[in-house]
């Protein structure tokens, strides 16, 4: 009897020790999250969703290195990157690379699952919001949300876009 309980347990433990299967979405249904205006594409490599945007010619060569900089951190803090780890677990981390249009990359970042908490998201919805909203009156705020993005995420700039 008591080898018949502790194999019991044992199955159970097992059971519960499986979970769910760690999701991990396609492609298409990466590029269903996003509501950008311009040009978006998206792939998975790995356990990591790569979205990738284009940026206007103009708007780098107005904004120069601070909108060349901030690409990638206004699509990365956003409700449907926090959307897109929520509903799929088994995502490690989402990538977003910023090209001009026709032209080569202007920069890269990737945000791991685990780097921000809820208190750290709500946060980073609040810097990338104002930043979108506001950025081109108050400059500062594009500069906060690229100051931001540098603490959280790994990230690389094309120096041809941010050097000074």
């Amino acid at each position: 009897m008591r080898r018949n309980s502790l194999a019991l347990m044992g199955a159970l433990l097992v059971a519960a020790c499986q979970g769910e299967p760690l999701s991990v979405p396609n492609a298409e249904e990466v590029r269903e999250y996003y509501a950008y205006g311009g040009s978006l594409e998206a792939e998975i490599n790995g356990n990591v969703a790569e979205v990738t945007v284009t940026q206007p010619t103009d708007q780098i060569r107005r904004g120069g290195r601070l909108w060349a900089k901030v690409g990638p951190y206004i699509v990365l803090f956003s409700e449907e990157t926090y959307q897109l780890f929520e509903d799929h677990p088994g995502l490690a981390g989402v990538r977003v690379i910023t090209r001009v249009e026709g032209g080569p990359e202007v920069a890269r970042a990737l945000l791991h699952r685990n780097e921000l908490s809820g208190v750290l998201w709500r946060r980073s919805l609040n810097v990338a919001g104002r930043a979108r909203r506001d950025g081109t009156e108050k400059v500062v705020l594009i500069e906060e949300l690229i100051r931001w993005g540098e603490d959280h995420t790994d990230f690389e700039y094309n120096a041809r876009y941010t050097r000074r």
